[in-house]
């Protein structure tokens, strides 16, 4: 595989789509300005799809179009969200069942023809659905820092280049991985949720944890969603307390090697 060290800069680079769920404009424009910072994303090299608004269009009735949505980026990456894939169908909103149909449909164009795809959070389990895995609630973490340790495959592996094999990250969700696809390989994991990234071929991604979070922007998201069930009710201090007291260095690494293995 290539290295970060190795990547030949392209004098005529194409973007990276960056596929957007949350409807809350507030948090969705953080969101861009933190993958953009951190990650080292020069401007112009983010194409922003906000999917959630997408799937209200009239032209979106039948679909949106992923081989022309697809056609000229470098690679995908999918954040995360406020919708979880498990919750009971009846309870999810139309805007919540569209979104998901059209990752479904979004991953089948991808995984055809094996372009780039970083999934944090939002993203392990839906790669990991679409591939053939198991996604349930026996994982979940409330919102919090945690030590990720890398496999062995994941200290090889050229997207973890520079992260060391124990780290800090902030995680904060109700599903994850209970079984991983055929022919995923498990690149990190945690004491409490033993899938925290796992790679399908050489090309697409996925992380429980938050590579595209510092502790400002995870302190901003959990006002925005303290009410969705992220963490106990009456733990919102010391939610804030905790995350405080740490503000992870190394899953933004992540963001940065993706965009020069791959950019």
């Amino acid at each position: 595989m290539t290295t970060p060290t190795d990547a030949v800069p392209n004098p005529h680079p194409r973007p990276f789509l960056l596929v957007q769920t949350r409807p809350e404009d507030d948090a969705a424009a953080a969101e861009v300005e933190a993958v953009e910072r951190l990650g080292g994303y020069p401007e112009g090299r983010l194409r922003v799809l906000r999917l959630d608004r997408a799937v209200q269009q009239p032209a979106a009735a039948d679909g949106l179009d992923w081989e022309a949505e697809l056609a000229d980026v470098a690679a995908v990456i999918l954040p995360g969200s406020p919708f979880t894939g498990t919750d009971p169908e009846e309870t999810k909103s139309p805007v919540q069942r569209a979104v998901e149909a059209e990752l479904g449909r979004m991953l089948d164009v991808v995984r055809r023809r094996d372009l780039p795809f970083l999934g944090c959070c939002y993203g392990v389990g839906t790669l990991g659905r679409h591939a053939g895995g198991v996604v349930d609630n026996a994982y979940g973490e409330s919102a919090a820092p945690v030590e990720v340790t890398l496999t062995d495959e994941g200290v090889a592996d050229p997207l973890l280049a520079g992260v060391p094999r124990r780290f800090a990250a902030y995680v904060g969700h109700k599903e994850a991985m209970s079984a991983l696809p055929p022919g995923a390989v498990l690149l990190a994991a945690g004491a409490d949720c033993p899938v925290q990234m796992f790679r399908l071929g050489t090309r697409q991604y996925a992380t429980q944890f938050h590579p595209e979070l510092d502790q400002a922007g995870i302190l901003e998201r959990l006002e925005i969603y303290r009410d969705h069930g992220y963490f106990a009710p009456g733990e919102y201090e010391p939610t804030v307390a905790g995350l405080a007291a740490v503000d992870p260095e190394h899953p933004r690494r992540i963001l940065a090697n993706f965009r020069t293995l791959f950019g």
